[in-house]
């Protein structure tokens, strides 16, 4: 089935890295079937990363046309359903700035090319790219950045800062670390602007999920002398800036706060996790809530595995929140080849899933982008994809970015339309959140003589209006399954060598209602009749 992806060349890399290749590849297709039923619709998270910092994915550069702002978009979204995406993470908030309206911070330089500035004419980026994913049948997951403030490097030194930008309005939570400025986490008011910001969007705009990425506290960056070199300690390892938040750690003392400092940082990133997954359930409690956090989280989890330590490098204790169950998806940066003998992706997917002790979804982030730098080549790419389809408890995956699919890096673009995603995929259902699964739909049929189509009229008959439908049709003994937005209610379909179909109804939740059967017979004058509904 995935004949441009030669399973021999593989071993070969994995080798290098000590790990055997699968027997065989997993097709998430299921296979042709003649019977009587069709086979159940693929089940997959399929998503893309889109971000909008230093205008790497969209807009292509501050400062366009609303026109020019909103065509760039709807391609990159038509570009996802071309390769069979379910869906989209936007950023939406890359530095306590807005790609919405917003009441509590500023729009985004990287839009208008002015921070505070909105666009003209006055539009809302985050509510048409939602109309404009929903309509295509893709979710939209808003993606914000918590504490990062400003990227310094990123803008010019004459750009001005917006009145209400947090930096102007509340100095006294920012502060500056290297490059950049950031939110000290240890300021409760800090915490509570930013959990506001977040259940602003939940509460006004019609979000499938909240997508958080890893900068919590920030990456370490090192001490530089006087000569431009990194400063090294006395036993010749690189000096690395701390993190000035000598205030807020004093008052925490002085109140009596028992934990040491590094225990007391990773407390602050931990309570803020559990406040924002609390709070979105009181909101909207069919938002999802997932983060993406750096893949390792420390060295020697498992054993093989060297790099970075998230949990004392950027107080992060990622384990410990898929452990709880305090996101509903976690997407670990999975940034490495498989061959990789001290960052493997298969050995650290492996590991992160045997944490997942409340059976959360986890969809790996791919480093697709990395396919341009030379590191990788496309086939990396589509081996990860089908290893973790081959891992019980990884459902889906989620590119970055969406530049790399859209420019077709490396020929990326051919090799998932034909060999990787050969049909459409459900989004996985989440079960603890659902309710009742939606009711079976009624259809109403007629024929188009003239054009040989059969024309189908569908309603929910329960639940409310679904978010999918799911439509499949056998011609010759085959059947096919297609996904069609809910907004579609009407359907043609080609008469000829058409036997049998079944609609069902899916929710916002991934739950596929029961289906309407129909078989088709033909009367004498040429007309499609339901032969019967079991």
């Amino acid at each position: 089935m995935f004949k441009g992806l030669v399973v021999g060349g593989l071993g070969a890399w994995l080798a290098l890295a000590g790990l055997a290749a699968p027997a065989a590849w997993a097709g998430l297709e299921p296979p042709l079937d003649g019977g009587a039923e069709p086979p159940p619709a693929a089940r997959e998270f399929r998503g893309v990363w889109i971000a909008s910092v230093r205008n790497i994915d969209w807009p292509s550069k501050p400062g366009l046309p609303v026109e020019r702002q909103q065509a760039e978009l709807r391609a990159l979204l038509d570009r996802a359903v071309a390769l069979k995406l379910n869906a989209v993470v936007l950023q939406v908030r890359p530095a306590c700035d807005a790609f919405y309206d917003s009441p509590l911070e500023p729009w985004s330089e990287y839009l208008s090319g002015a921070q505070g500035q909105a666009p003209e004419p006055r539009y809302d980026p985050l509510a048409f790219a939602v109309a404009e994913a929903h309509a295509r049948g893709l979710e939209l997951h808003a993606w914000f950045n918590p504490f990062r403030v400003r990227l310094l490097d990123a803008s010019a030194p004459s750009m001005p800062t917006a009145p209400n930008h947090v930096s102007v309005a509340h100095p006294e939570w920012v502060k500056r670390y290297g490059k950049h400025q950031w939110l000290d986490p240890g300021e409760p008011a800090a915490q509570d602007h930013v959990v506001a910001v977040v259940l602003d969007v939940v509460k006004r705009y019609d979000i499938d999920a909240v997508h958080m990425d890893d900068y919590f506290y920030p990456y370490r960056e090192p001490v530089v002398g006087l000569d431009g070199k990194p400063a090294l300690d006395a036993q010749g390892k690189p000096m690395q800036l701390p993190f000035p938040d000598d205030e807020s750690w004093a008052r925490y003392r002085q109140g009596g706060g028992p934990l040491g400092r590094d225990d007391w940082r990773r407390d602050n990133v931990n309570r803020f996790v559990k406040r924002l997954h609390q709070g979105i359930r009181l909101e909207k409690p069919w938002v999802r809530y997932g983060i993406s956090p750096f893949g390792i989280w420390k060295p020697g989890h498992p054993g093989q595995v060297k790099g970075m330590n998230q949990f004392e490098a950027i107080y992060a204790d990622a384990k410990l929140w898929l452990e709880r169950g305090w996101v509903d998806y976690f997407s670990p940066q999975l940034y490495w080849s498989i061959e990789n003998p001290d960052q493997s992706y298969p050995v650290l997917l492996r590991w992160w899933v045997e944490q997942n002790k409340q059976q959360r979804h986890v969809w790996p982030g791919l480093f697709t982008s990395r396919i341009k730098e030379g590191g990788f080549d496309a086939r990396q790419v589509g081996y990860q994809v089908f290893w973790t389809r081959l891992e019980p408890g990884a459902s889906g995956h989620v590119h970055f970015s969406m530049k790399a699919l859209n420019e077709d890096y490396g020929g990326i673009f051919g090799l998932l339309t034909r060999d990787v995603y050969q049909g459409p995929a459900l989004v996985p259902a989440t079960p603890w959140l659902a309710g009742k699964a939606p009711g079976t739909p009624s259809l109403t049929l007629s024929t188009d003589r003239q054009r040989g189509t059969l024309e189908v009229s569908l309603k929910p008959t329960a639940g409310g209006k679904p978010w999918l439908w799911t439509l499949y049709t056998r011609r010759e003994g085959r059947w096919r399954t297609e996904v069609v937005p809910a907004d579609r209610s009407e359907l043609s379909l080609t008469l000829a060598g058409l036997e049998a179909l079944q609609v069902a109804a899916v929710d916002r939740l991934g739950q596929e209602g029961p289906r309407k059967r129909l078989v088709l017979r033909r009367t004498g004058d040429g007309e499609a009749q339901p032969e019967g509904t079991p």
